[in-house]
């Protein structure tokens, strides 16, 4: 096969974070509810919280991309080169030992 692939990746690290709450969660927090209600509702009595769809909020710990051409005939050993090149350029850290494939472009 003739062409290149990009590869990006980026690094997991065992402190990382990646949590989903949902806006009914949110909502019978009590803090969280009289926060709301203090900064947007100020004066206004007799208020409640609704959420009617199942909306969510996710925390997730941001992360750097990193890209990576290879060979269309390298595909089978893409996680093997990504983790190549990111102890090559020394992106491993202390508590990250990993890496996660984020999107992967055929270039004709």
């Amino acid at each position: 096969m003739e062409g290149m692939i990009q590869v990006t990746y980026t690094i997991l690290c065992s402190g990382d974070t990646n949590k989903e709450v949902t806006l009914q969660e949110i909502i019978t927090n009590e803090k969280i509810v009289k926060l709301l209600k203090s900064e947007f509702t100020k004066g206004v009595r007799n208020i409640e919280l609704l959420a009617q769809e199942k909306s969510s909020i996710v925390f997730k710990t941001q992360k750097e991309n990193f890209e990576l051409m290879v060979s269309k005939n390298d595909f089978a050993d893409i996680v093997e080169l990504a983790e190549e090149d990111a102890k090559k350029h020394k992106r491993f850290k202390k508590g990250c030992d990993g890496i996660e494939i984020v999107n992967i472009v055929t270039i004709d």
